[in-house]
């Protein structure tokens, strides 16, 4: 039995590691980085050309699993998106083609990334290497987010992933405000785990198990027999609990304190990163808990309990029998898909709507786009309830309402990254990061202001730039989830979501009329520089697309559904 044991799980973990090829390029990444200062030569040695080089490697991995083949048609690219589901390592993480496409997402984040570090000023100093591995770490937790089919790896995952961003926050060396919004970050996100720590012992111990498709399975059997009150007590405690530590993650109300805080206190740099991969590992963590509690799969799955792991090993033939059952899985989970769907909607609503009403009174251009950051989270989040929801029923519109929560999240890494990359460049010629330092750009930097605009025009979401796209899918899904439901608080998600649009049209103009009505006031912050040819070039690749996408922007939409559906089919 031991041998067997040990046979099997070391077979299991070398086939693992073909899966788990992207995470180790970027471990072998960090290593190499922190091995080069210990050489003579390491000064001249760029920390970020190792990084890009090691993301570059990293995306030549996972680009055979995606559906990169663009010579054959819609239908054969559905056809070959479709990855199968496997399970890593004992079922603790798993690999599918929204893992792969997220993955990828995040890789393309990191290269443009990197490659503004490489144009700004502000970590080209001693600490440069410090910054780099501190972003592959982050993003590194980040990638097992993604995957995270286990209660333990979820917890692991996220505190992997935030650990390094406190110190990211901090690295503005003699700044008090990166000091402090760093200690803020670190004592919010501390708490916000020890309370999700608390409610995944809850839901485990009651469910005995932390495999999230084992914990469905005995979820809908206790639904089947009907919840106690203890039963439901205990599983709305630790449901609030567990998407409590989530919710810090995405900055959504109530647990966004520290993002405006931490977005003034940080770079501009760090801004991006934390407001666009932050928010797509935490999104795709989201879906992934959502789904995984809310849903059986139409295939049986392993029941595998918590330190049982011999149980999945020796008897694997050991199915559910409720899961082999299509309807009464799916009815008993009526009610926890419910109460989760109205719950992150409720989340959603709130969160876009103090977002955009608290970015009227920003004077400082980081909170503006720290407060935008919360309300397009919100946003976002107003994609998975109708994900949620149809996946049972009707599993094809559901995958598309996932694709187009792919779309939107694309579309806002070139917007967002876009709107910091111009922070950081005018922060670099002005030494200032005032809105009302931003008067008369149009005059004193004419394709900065261009782009700007164009970039926050994008935000509100007006047609015909990509913001309209990604907000006009998600919208879409809103309303196709309500006519096949009947779910009224779908319309009313809807409502509120095109009313914030509204809203935010208001203080995204303002920005642009600063820029291009207002004059240039006396004690405005002087340009001692305008910035270089490479620096606008990188900025006007990231806008060029923001005004072609609607050229292209079905192929995108087919490729990301292609490559996501199978999350709920």
């Amino acid at each position: 039995m031991f041998f067997t044991l040990v046979n099997h799980l070391t077979s299991d973990t070398l086939a693992s590691l073909l899966g788990f090829g992207a995470e180790l390029v970027l471990c072998a990444t960090i290593v190499v980085i922190l091995l080069a200062r210990m050489f003579r030569f390491s000064e001249k040695i760029d920390s970020v050309y190792l990084a890009l080089i090691g993301t570059v490697a990293a995306i030549a991995i996972l680009s055979p699993l995606a559906p990169w083949d663009i010579s054959q048609s819609p239908a054969r690219m559905v056809a070959i998106g479709e990855l199968p589901r496997v399970e890593l390592f004992t079922g603790m993480l798993v690999q599918d083609g929204f893992a792969v496409v997220t993955k990828t997402t995040l890789l393309v984040f990191l290269l443009l990334f990197f490659l503004l570090v490489t144009l700004t000023k502000v970590h080209r100093q001693e600490d440069n290497t410090d910054f780099i591995t501190l972003i592959l770490g982050s993003t590194l937790g980040m990638f097992l987010m993604v995957s995270a089919n286990h209660m333990l790896v979820v917890f692991l995952a996220i505190e992997m992933a935030s650990v390094p961003s406190y110190a990211l926050a901090a690295m503005r060396r003699g700044d008090p405000k990166g000091s402090e919004a760093a200690l803020k970050y670190a004592v919010y996100g501390a708490g916000t785990a020890g309370v999700m720590l608390y409610g995944m012992s809850l839901l485990c111990g009651m469910l005995n198990s932390a495999h999230l498709p084992t914990m469905a399975i005995r979820l809908s059997q206790m639904a089947g027999e009907g919840f106690t009150p203890a039963q439901t007590v205990i599983l709305v405690m630790a449901a609030l609990m567990l998407f409590a530590g989530l919710a810090f993650k995405l900055s959504a109300v109530p647990f966004h304190q520290w993002c405006p805080d931490v977005f003034e206190g940080a770079t501009a740099e760090v801004g991006a990163f934390l407001s666009v991969a932050s928010k797509a590992a935490a999104l795709a963590l989201l879906l992934r808990v959502a789904l995984g509690l809310g849903a059986i799969e139409s295939a049986p799955q392993p029941l595998i309990a918590t330190g049982e792991v011999a149980a999945n090993v020796v008897e694997t033939n050991r199915t559910s029998e409720v899961a082999a059952d299509s309807q009464a899985p799916t009815e008993a989970m009526q009610p926890v898909r419910m109460f989760i769907s109205l719950l992150i909607a409720a989340i959603a609503a709130v969160t876009c709507t103090f977002g955009n009403l608290a970015a009227f009174a920003q004077t400082n251009i980081k909170r503006l786009l720290a407060y935008s950051t919360i309300a397009h989270a919100g946003y976002m989040m107003m994609a998975v309830p109708p994900i949620l929801i149809l996946a049972p029923i009707n599993p094809e519109v559901a995958g598309s309402c996932a694709g187009y929560l792919a779309l939107y999240v694309a579309i806002y890494l070139l917007m967002n990254l876009g709107a910091f990359a111009v922070v950081a460049l005018v922060r670099d010629v002005t030494g200032s990061e005032e809105i009302s330092d931003y008067a008369g750009m149009i005059k004193r930097s004419m394709p900065i202001a261009i782009c700007f605009t164009i970039l926050l025009v994008s935000l509100v979401g007006l047609p015909p730039l990509a913001g309209f796209i990604g907000k006009f899918a998600v919208f879409g899904g809103l309303a196709h989830a309500y006519l096949l439901t009947g779910e009224t608080y779908l319309v009313a998600l809807l409502v509120v979501g095109c009313l914030n649009t509204v809203i935010s049209l208001f203080y995204y103009l303002r920005v642009v009329k600063i820029m291009t009505i207002d004059p240039v006031h006396s004690e405005a912050a002087p340009m001692q520089e305008s910035p270089g040819v490479l620096q606008l070039g990188y900025l006007w690749g990231l806008t060029v697309p923001v005004l072609g996408l609607i050229a292209g922007w079905d192929f995108l939409n087919v490729w990301l559904q292609a490559a996501v559906r199978g999350l709920v089919i």
